[in-house]
């Protein structure tokens, strides 16, 4: 299950088409309250959202809650934090300018090496936001392509694929501290989604919120991750890590949520 029995009022993890996901942030509301939420966090990868002009925000008759997604590299391998209630340092602003920069460039390579592995034109430049699921898709779409976008992943750009490029990204520390500094909350994403989840789980004595309820698609044990939010006295979070139409397949109950929402802002 992925919250409490009574359900989700919340998903704290959602991406637009301002990075990798396909939802528009003026689409979010309506999505949200097909889904029965009150609340959405957009969470975008290593760009704070445009359409946003304060942490929190009501729109729609839905609270959208300005966030982020910004990968570290950490001594449990590299790691997604997610920061809430997002306010926009120069700081932040910066090495997010140079992770786009980074990005672009990735994406550039990686198209090549597709193009050159599979013997097609992709008709495909690298773009401020861009991830592998954009480049999944072209694939996907390209009619002499055998793939559909999971088999892209699998097949080619997936991490231990023949097209796959790593990205250049922050350490941990300097990752927590950036965010630290522009938002109310910082948490660890999914963290039994890594190789060494033990290890992720010890990043989170540093951290304000662990992400408890997530769409794993396999069966997991959440006691590792609830002891940790024990004896940290953390947050627990969760959200559906959406990237296309539909949210709240996993997100936090009201009780979770208003533990949460007491930590940010009121709205703008």
């Amino acid at each position: 299950m992925s919250t409490a029995d009574s359900g989700p009022i919340a998903d704290l993890h959602v991406h637009t088409d301002n990075s990798d996901g396909t939802l528009t942030l003026a689409a979010v509301p309506a999505a949200a309250r097909a889904a029965g939420l009150d609340a959405v966090a957009i969470t975008d990868h290593d760009r704070p959202h445009p359409g946003l002009d304060a942490p929190v925000v009501e729109r729609g008759g839905v609270t959208l809650i300005g966030g982020i997604e910004l990968r570290v590299e950490s001594p449990a391998g590299r790691v997604d934090l997610l920061g809430y209630g997002l306010d926009p340092t120069p700081a932040l602003r910066e090495a997010v300018g140079r992770l786009q920069d980074d990005r672009r460039e990735r994406g550039a390579e990686m198209i090549e090496r597709v193009e050159a592995r599979l013997g097609i034109d992709l008709d495909m430049e690298p773009f401020e936001g861009m991830g592998r699921p954009h480049l999944a898709r072209a694939i996907a779409a390209h009619p002499d392509a055998d793939y559909d976008a999971p088999g892209a992943f699998e097949h080619l750009i997936g991490d231990d694929g023949p097209c796959y490029v790593a990205r250049s990204i922050p350490d941990f520390e300097r990752g927590r501290a950036l965010l630290a500094g522009a938002c109310s909350v910082v948490g660890l994403a999914h963290p039994l989604r890594y190789d060494d989840p033990a290890a992720a789980l010890d990043l989170a004595a540093d951290l304000d919120a662990v992400e408890r309820w997530y769409p794993y698609g396999r069966p997991v044990d959440p006691a590792p991750v609830e002891a940790a939010i024990e004896a940290g006295g953390l947050l627990a979070t969760g959200g559906s890590d959406a990237h296309g139409e539909t949210l709240g397949t996993a997100g936090v109950d009201a009780e979770a949520y208003d533990a949460f929402r007491d930590r940010l802002p009121g709205p703008a």
